[in-house]
């Protein structure tokens, strides 16, 4: 592990150069498709009726074209996913994307999505993992995209936070947590994830990059909530690992089972240690950035920021800052957090 961390250090410090050497290769892969939650989402919710909507300031701060309905201060993980693939400029979104876009990628992510069809509902609407797979089904049909281009393709997948954070333990109207036990619950949910990337398959997904669920009981709603406010909350990451597991498992299941199949995950749960914040120069990792309202989960609108955002994890009480997306998202390219491959082999593949 601390091997991995120096590498990751490593990484980050050498940005520039890194960044130079890519540069010349060209673009990595002919299109990029983007699926997930919040930590993925860069403007899909900002024309739905819902709650989990950030097209505000502060959010956006530090991002050239200001509040655009990232879920954080700066980029996201596919924001430089796509940078680092070398591609002219970031995924747009599917809300207001036409289906020509999708020959480069579209993004189809929404804040508060999750593999269950009802988690999130309290807060208004929310496209769902199955409805997202759907509005990507009807995209690549309509623009008629080749099969053996999609098969080029990269694809990367973040869900199952909020089935977690918006459903399982979280009270009234949800049950989950009265119905399953932690292994139960996370059975349950590989089981409808299997379906799903079953369905990406069909469609042509080859190259798949699968997220897992991070330390949820380690970030600031989940302190205050489920951790006593002091230190993070074991239950809720105990709850996550088996998911973790399983889903790590069905990765190696599809490139088993599908000869043609390259599919990838990225373990963002085992690096999130104090240690390892330290080294990659955090010193803030259980706090928000943001001002965020007691009871409220995302940014107050208009309200004072921390002076120095790189040195935080959180930017409001669940949602990342923009350095500590860049370290994941270079790890995983390099494939310090990756198995079997890294993104950048993946693209090679």
């Amino acid at each position: 592990m601390a091997e991995a961390i120096f590498k990751a250090l490593l990484l980050v410090i050498a940005t520039t150069a890194f960044a130079t050497t890519e540069a010349a290769l060209g673009q990595r892969v002919p299109c990029y498709f983007v699926f997930g939650d919040s930590v993925f989402d860069n403007g899909n919710n900002n024309v739905l009726n819902t709650s989990a909507k950030v097209n505000y300031s502060p959010y956006g701060i530090d991002f050239a074209r200001g509040p655009t309905g990232r879920f954080s201060n700066g980029r996201n993980i596919p924001d430089i996913i796509a940078e680092l693939m070398r591609f002219s400029d970031y995924i747009p979104p599917f809300t207001g994307a036409s289906p020509e876009q999708a020959h480069i990628g579209i993004n189809y992510a929404s804040g508060g999505g999750g593999i269950r069809e009802e988690t999130s509902q309290h807060l208004g609407e929310i496209i769902s993992f199955k409805k997202q797979i759907k509005n990507h089904r009807s995209m690549i049909m309509t623009a008629k995209v080749p099969e053996e281009k999609l098969n080029k393709c990269l694809y990367t997948i973040n869900i199952g936070s909020n089935d977690y954070l918006n459903n399982y333990f979280m009270p009234a109207p949800y049950m989950t947590n009265k119905k399953f036990s932690f292994d139960e619950y996370a059975d349950s949910l590989i089981r409808s994830y299997r379906s799903y990337l079953k369905s990406l398959y069909v469609l042509g997904a080859r190259k798949v990059a699968v997220f897992g669920v991070s330390k949820l009981g380690c970030t600031p709603r989940m302190i205050a909530s489920h951790g006593g406010g002091n230190g993070c909350a074991a239950e809720v990451n105990k709850a996550v690992e088996p998911f973790n597991k399983n889903l790590k498992a069905l990765v190696y299941e599809f490139n088993r089972d599908f000869a043609d199949a390259k599919f990838t995950f990225v373990d963002i749960f085992s690096g999130q240690s104090p240690f390892a914040f330290f080294m990659l120069g955090f010193r803030v990792t259980d706090k928000s950035c943001c001002t965020v309202k007691p009871g409220e989960e995302l940014c107050a609108t208009n309200e004072p920021v921390c002076p120095v955002q790189r040195r935080y994890v959180y930017w409001d009480n669940v949602h990342s800052t923009e350095a500590a997306n860049m370290v994941v998202a270079k790890a995983a390219y390099a494939g310090l957090i990756t198995s079997p491959y890294s993104l950048s082999w993946l693209a090679r593949l």
